[in-house]
């Protein structure tokens, strides 16, 4: 009798738990659901659009395909596009990722890496969205989620296809969704999952503790905790995880910023980090999409390591609006002016008062000004969705290799020869290859290409013989002889 009503009990339990979760998609605004669901198809679009007109900008996509395929097949993240033998937990500390391992098992392709950076972009978009429509107001919210989806910084991650940062939105938005709504629990769990993202999110998660315990007066030990929490992780992650893990015994940016100099020589480092065009541009466009007045918002601080870590490298890359680096300050920019707009209503300064009440339509605005320059205008260009002309050459090609083999490619294919075959890069010393790609159009091989893929190998790989097996619309594919 007791096993039974055991048994009994389970479906209940079910069912419960199944009418738990639908009660709470129910009870999300309808707002926050069209806006999120609108700018998760777009960005799916672009990059469907992207995958189709084989335009890889980085070799990051098939970097983290290559990860996720190892994750999929319940191994270590080891990645040989970064090196034969290569652990990718020794190159960024983002554990995290481990969960596009399940996603891939079921889609195993590049292209489900994209969507999967999608759906969390658009989760991001529906947790802000509902945080503006709660505390702002239906329509001040629908503008407010769609000015943060359509954002220059989330555009530029996304065109520049997959990366880590993804799994830092949702994660930042539910964590300052929680900071604005007084949940002190919620704000300190999210914020600490973020040091698993990637190293450097450390920092934001010490300045965001310092955030919660000024927020939370009373209880600010557990804000506290959580910024010692994140500057332990980046110690831990940056001193010893990832030189444990890198073949070279090393963290492999540690030579990007110049602390010495920096300490040296401060009045030097201050002109520079703030005299730079690129500089200002990422400044000028934050001020702007934020309407200047988020930074009245103690959040406003939480953008400030991700900006001095960027401003204080050598790298230019990391300084100005392109790439993925702005992503994590996207979140954090719109709810210090949901925060900042909510303080300002309580303001004795009319101006305050009536500015506050402006603000929505100021930053919607800018939004929409600046999408003709943005990734998303190629939407509206129908050459965006014509098809590559040397797709069908291209599978016609990869069809010569067996599954399992090992391949040398440039860039732009690796993360469609990925699924199938172990990948090289050709910028990298690599084990002699099974077969070697040499594509005329590829970017990666620079103003110089090499005319005889057999040549190339061979030079390449002294002593090996390689044969033509395939020729076609700029693709030569080489095999290795026996």
């Amino acid at each position: 009798m007791i096993l039974e009503r055991e048994h009994a009990s389970r479906p209940n339990l079910l069912v419960r738990g199944l009418n738990g979760a639908l009660a709470a998609l129910r009870r999300q605004p309808v707002e926050a659901w069209v806006v999120a669901g609108v700018v998760t198809a777009l960005y799916t679009i672009f990059s469907v659009a992207q995958w189709n007109r084989f335009d890889t900008p980085s070799w990051d996509l098939g970097i983290f395909t290559q990860l996720a395929k190892a994750y999929a097949g319940f191994d270590a993240p080891i990645v040989p596009i970064k090196g034969d033998g290569f652990n990718l937990l020794g190159d960024h500390f983002h554990p995290l990722l481990i969960i596009l391992g399940p996603a891939y098992a079921l889609f195993p392709s590049g292209m489900t890496l994209l969507i999967l950076q999608n759906l969390l972009v658009g989760w991001s978009v529906l947790i802000l969205t509902r945080l503006a429509v709660r505390h702002v107001g239906r329509v001040p919210g629908l503008f407010l989620g769609t000015a943060y989806g359509l954002s220059w910084g989330i555009q530029a991650a996304v065109a520049v296809q997959f990366h880590e940062v993804a799994l830092a939105l949702p994660l930042l938005a539910l964590a300052l969704e929680a900071y604005i709504g007084g949940r002190l629990r919620t704000a300190v769990v999210a914020g600490a999952l973020l040091v698993f993202v990637k190293e450097d999110m450390g920092l934001t998660v010490f300045a965001f503790g310092l955030a919660l315990a000024w927020r939370f007066r009373s209880r600010y030990r557990a804000g506290l905790g959580l910024a010692v929490w994140g500057l332990a992780w980046v110690v831990l992650s940056v001193g010893v995880i990832l030189p444990a893990l890198n073949t070279g015994g090393t963290y492999d940016y540690s030579d990007r910023i110049d602390v010495a100099a920096l300490l040296a020589n401060p009045v030097d480092t201050v002109i520079t980090m703030v005299t730079v065009a690129e500089k200002y541009q990422t400044l000028w466009l934050l001020l702007l999409a934020g309407g200047f007045l988020f930074l009245r918002s103690p959040l406003a601080a939480v953008l400030l390591p991700t900006l001095l870590w960027r401003f204080a490298a050598g790298n230019e890359s990391y300084w100005g609006p392109d790439w993925h680096y702005n992503a994590v300050l996207m979140p954090i920019l719109f709810a210090a002016l949901i925060d900042s707009i909510l303080r300002a209503r309580t303001s004795r300064r009319g101006w305050l008062r009536s500015y506050s009440a402006a603000v929505v339509p100021v930053v919607t605005v800018v939004a929409l000004m600046l999408l003709p320059g943005q990734p998303l205008a190629a939407l509206a260009k129908p050459e965006t969705f014509q098809q590559s002309p040397r797709w069908d050459a291209a599978h016609r090609m990869m069809e010569h290799i067996p599954a399992g083999a090992t391949v040398e490619s440039g860039v732009v294919l690796m993360p469609y020869l990925v699924p199938e075959t172990e990948v090289y890069w050709i910028g990298n010393e690599n084990p002699a290859p099974e077969y070697l790609v040499v594509d005329a159009e590829d970017w990666s091989w620079g103003p110089t290409r090499p005319t005889s893929a057999e040549q190339h190998a061979e030079e390449t790989y002294p002593g090996e013989n390689y044969t033509l097996v395939f020729d076609e619309a700029g693709y030569q594919l080489v095999k290795r002889g026996t």
